[in-house]
């Protein structure tokens, strides 16, 4: 007869930054890349940013495999329906180093950026850990089933935006309608919807907008 049994031990990840935190720093951003990237090459979306002003800060998923099978290229993955539970709460006890590390509490203008999967890892992030921001930036993904409007009566006076592909292969027109109403559910107030023509993919043009 098999059982499972848990062991806590410490582990260590990294992340990449672009740019330099300075005294010319207005945007310092977390972005939380989807699954089958690595953050260094997640970077490639913000590189267009105004490098003064912007400081990007991209957090590692911590499961890493090759993609495609071929041993070449790697990918990782943030989640999966396997021990949601303890593995979110890992991933949420990286993220708060980083917090620490970086000084984000003291930072000009937070923006929290989440695409496809990594939606899921900031509106985790942000409600378990009342997480103050000035944007939260939802890209092609959908916040945890678990999560409601109760979890984000913290932030007073942030902006929410979710953008998304009009032929995005993943989130197809129904779901769209449904993330919608939940959305405005989950934020009354300061909720922007904005679509793009296109599909899964990083949109270059609103992020330089939110900047």
């Amino acid at each position: 007869m098999s059982s499972e049994k848990q062991v806590s031990y410490q582990s260590t990840n990294t992340y990449e930054v672009l740019n330099d935190f300075t005294t010319k720093t207005k945007n310092v951003w977390v972005v939380c890349h989807g699954i089958g990237y690595l953050s260094r090459y997640f970077l490639k979306y913000f590189k267009h940013l105004d490098p003064e002003e912007n400081y990007i800060i991209a957090p590692q998923a911590p499961s890493k495999y090759y993609l495609n099978g071929k041993y070449t290229h790697v990918g990782a993955s943030w989640l999966t329906r396997e021990n949601t539970e303890l593995e979110t709460e890992n991933v949420l006890n990286y993220l708060d180093e980083i917090y620490k590390l970086e000084n984000l509490k003291n930072a000009p203008r937070l923006l929290l950026f989440g695409y496809s999967q990594g939606v899921s890892v900031a509106t985790r992030w942000v409600a378990h850990r009342e997480i103050a921001c000035d944007h939260l930036i939802l890209h092609s993904g959908k916040v945890p089933a678990e999560l409601n409007a109760k979890d984000f009566t913290f932030l007073k006076n942030t902006s929410f935006t979710f953008i998304y592909g009009e032929q995005d292969e993943y989130l197809k027109e129904e779901i769209i309608k449904k993330e919608e109403a939940r959305l405005e559910q989950i934020f009354p107030r300061n909720l922007k919807i904005r679509n793009f023509e296109g599909g899964h993919e990083v949109n270059k043009e609103f992020i330089t907008e939110f900047a």
